[in-house]
């Protein structure tokens, strides 16, 4: 195919399968657009001013596939399995590699390879988690050379041309890098909204692209005089059956299939709570079924179904607590604890960890909730303030539930909290932090949160 026609095809489907997952961007970047060709002339234009870019030969083992070159440790020979000539591929990859050796501009990396050591140790949360950030300080122990930031044109006819040498198309990672720049509105003006939106605070990679994000883009940033990013969040991979996905060998998952399946925001929930930051996850549907049923269904959905059951509630309002007990004191200390415990878990990058407390404090409110046996308190007219404090507690439960799982599960969440009567201006973190003894009508609570599968 057409380089260009190929990727508009990839590119659509990705734009298909954001608004599959319910997935809103700011800005869908593609590095053929006009604004992008700009902004990494711009970028381009200050590296040279600033003498950090100059013309020379470069030589070294290079991998079409990867787009990437590598030196002579980081090559072996292999025997192709199906032709049996022997080959050299990278070890990292596995793909295959040949010599090449062509005249290209290139950028003054190795100038910087002190001041990005000192940004990773000046800054310990930089570069998350650390196994990641102790990958790049290892790196940056060897010698860093210069890096090619240009190939031929011949070679590379449809790439951003270099300013004022026709020759010559602008590499790959100096292009696409300055996508984060290119969102963003630069070069700025004062018309430029984005500005303030750079450096980012958090920046999200996979672990396979850390070199190019780590130590590249820094220095083109210090390069350029822009600031760098706050954190990079480099997450790991999804694998099946402990292996790398891959077409060829058939063991992927079709993620349209999967959210059709499964409903979006379990889904969701399950790839933000199950997927690997600090090393691989291995991906199930027993899994995502498992949490569905137990998670989902089993704690949040069966809490709020039992919570707001007509024959206990008749008043058709959330009640207050009136008459707490010893028996409250667990479930008390989880509901105001729970929100500022999710929240350094999320600052720490520990999702899995941030959702597990949400759901240990539903297990125990789902406990308390059979303990004090509701289905009979209210039976008895004089235990009409204890089944107050109970149901107040359970629907706490869920409502802070409900306001800490929005930005993982927001279509449901929107449901459940509506369902509740929470209104949209209550509905911040804040609103989660403290519990709310005010009595407001529920929603309309017409179908079930978590169906059965």
């Amino acid at each position: 195919m057409d380089p260009l026609a190929f990727c508009n095809k990839v590119s659509e489907s990705f734009k298909s399968l954001c608004e599959a997952a319910n997935i809103e961007y700011t800005s869908f970047q593609r590095t053929t657009s006009k604004d992008h060709a700009v902004a990494v002339k711009e970028l381009w234009n200050q590296l040279q001013k600033n003498g950090y870019i100059y013309k020379g030969k470069h030589e070294g083992w290079y991998a079409v596939s990867d787009e990437a070159f590598y030196t002579a440790n980081q090559v072996q020979e292999v025997t192709d399995e199906k032709t049996g000539e022997k080959i050299m591929v990278a070890i990292e990859s596995g793909q295959r590699v040949e010599w090449t050796s062509e005249e290209n501009y290139k950028f003054k990396l190795s100038l910087f390879q002190k001041d990005i050591l000192n940004w990773i140790n000046d800054n310990p949360n930089v570069i998350v988690p650390n196994n990641r950030r102790n990958e790049v300080i290892s790196y940056l122990q060897g010698d860093l050379p210069d890096l090619s930031v240009s190939r031929l044109r011949a070679r590379l006819h449809w790439g951003i041309q270099v300013p004022n040498d026709p020759e010559h198309s602008i590499y790959v990672w100096l292009d696409a890098l300055t996508n984060y720049l290119t969102a963003t509105g630069y070069p700025w003006t004062s018309e430029s909204k984005l500005r303030s939106a750079f450096p980012p605070d958090v920046q999200v990679v996979g672990k396979d692209i850390i070199k190019f994000h780590a130590i590249y883009w820094p220095a083109f940033l210090m390069a350029a005089g822009l600031p760098l990013p706050k954190q990079l969040l480099v997450h790991a991979h999804w694998t099946m059956q402990k292996q790398k996905m891959s077409k060829s060998k058939g063991n992927v998952a079709d993620p349209f299939q999967v959210l059709k399946q499964y409903g979006i925001d379990p889904v969701r929930y399950y790839l933000v709570r199950n997927g690997g930051v600090v090393d691989d996850s291995d991906y199930s549907e027993d899994v995502i079924k498992m949490m569905y049923t137990k998670d989902l269904a089993g704690q949040l959905g069966n809490l709020f179904s039992r919570a707001t059951s007509k024959s206990l509630l008749s008043s058709e309002r959330v009640p207050v607590r009136k008459a707490v007990n010893s028996n409250d004191q667990t479930l008390h200390t989880m509901l105001t604890e729970v929100a500022d415990n999710f929240d350094k878990a999320f600052e720490e990058r520990e999702f899995t960890k941030a959702f597990s407390y949400v759901f240990n404090m539903l297990s125990e409110a789902n406990k308390h909730f059979t303990h004090n046996e509701p289905w009979n308190l209210v039976k008895k007219p004089e235990e009409k303030e204890r089944l107050d404090t109970v149901l107040s507690y359970s629907l706490e439960a869920c409502r802070i539930a409900g306001i800490l799982l929005q930005p993982v599960m927001p279509t449901k969440m929107d449901k459940l909290l509506n369902d509740l009567g929470v209104p949209h201006e209550e509905r911040y973190f804040k609103d989660a932090k403290t519990l709310k003894d005010v009595e407001r009508p529920l929603g309309e609570r017409n179908t079930v949160l978590f169906p059965r599968l």
